[in-house]
């Protein structure tokens, strides 16, 4: 087939408009056209994409109105309120159905009442609020000093030997057993158990983020951050940590209900605080258990310790399922 030459005549079109310069633009050229992805956003996208998440939020913001904001707007007062009617035989351990029929229909008699006719409900409420602030400051204490300590243990080999020997003599010390010494030793105050429940607790869960990071600290992109003479300290908070968002969150969704399982032990036993935390409520109702038409009073705080911390589970588990990335596509 022959070519043929079209003259610029024939296209009535200058040189100008047919040829236009294009200058250089360093910053342009390196732009990747590519749909904005926001990690957050998306994790949130994933999460409430399954309606039970919202079921769940929806118990979770029940749980804490009830915990935080119940006891300030009733004003309840542990050392006054459960001793009211103490002198009135006619008000203890009563159902729901006597309590309402006895004081009249309250939002605080819907669990009935104790052995000295305080209301259960009340009690119970006050005694999570104390229960759920111990669980979350002893779940952030150990998620930071854990996390921050098994980043450096899986990097250092020097580390990886010291602390690898601390972990197998500590380890094989039942952690119930040792909490309850040092309760023991010390009084059983709030902060005595949150120091119980923190000198070892972030142990094992440095342990857990060391073979996390054994795991991905030889992959490619850290071997060349290395080379490159990239702090361990910057690469251990840079690429391998954000990497272990959706782990981090996952251990933390364990490590909270556990927290409240342990104080809840530990007061049934005789052995926990002193304060009127959920635990103890239980331990001072476990009479009523045996006794025929008290059940209630034992099963009513039972009851509540159970849901608050498989709502705190499941929430926890469900935002670490959302926080992989790979749920993202």
């Amino acid at each position: 087939m022959e070519e043929k030459l079209i003259s610029l005549e024939e296209l009535n079109m200058s040189e100008d408009e047919l040829f236009a310069r294009v200058d250089n633009d360093t910053l342009s050229s390196e732009k990747i056209t590519a749909p904005r992805y926001s990690y957050w956003q998306s994790v949130f996208r994933v999460f409430f994409k399954k309606k039970i998440n919202i079921v769940i939020l929806i118990l979770l913001a029940v749980i804490i109105a009830f915990t935080y904001v119940y006891p300030v707007v009733t004003g309840y007062d542990p050392d006054k309120d459960p001793y009211i009617n103490v002198t009135d035989g006619t008000t203890k351990h009563l159902t729901p159905g006597k309590a309402f029929e006895r004081f009249g229909f309250s939002l605080k008699w819907i669990l009935g009442t104790g052995a000295a006719g305080q209301s259960t409900f009340d009690s119970i409420w006050y005694g999570s609020s104390i229960s759920i602030t111990l669980a979350l400051i002893c779940a952030a204490i150990n998620m930071l000093v854990g996390v921050f300590v098994g980043a450096i243990w899986g990097f250092s080999k020097k580390v990886d030997i010291f602390m690898t020997e601390v972990y197998n003599i500590i380890a094989n010390i039942p952690y119930i057993l040792l909490i309850s010494v040092i309760v023991l030793i010390m009084t059983a105050s709030f902060w005595s158990m949150v120091f119980a429940l923190t000198i070892t607790g972030w142990l094992s869960i440095a342990y857990f983020i060391r073979t996390q990071v054994i795991i991905i600290r030889d992959r490619e992109y850290n071997l060349a951050s290395r080379c490159l003479g990239t702090p361990i300290t910057r690469i251990a908070t840079k690429n391998i940590l954000p990497f272990m968002t959706s782990v981090i969150v996952t251990l933390a969704a364990t490590e909270i209900p556990s927290y409240i399982s342990y104080e809840v032990f530990l007061s049934y036993i005789g052995m926990g605080l002193k304060d009127m935390s959920l635990g103890k409520i239980i331990e001072a109702a476990q009479n009523a258990m045996q006794t025929p038409g008290w059940e209630f009073e034992f099963w009513s705080p039972v009851a509540i310790a159970s849901i608050i911390t498989v709502v705190l589970y499941v929430v926890g588990q469900n935002l670490g399922d959302a926080s992989d990335p790979r749920t993202h596509m």
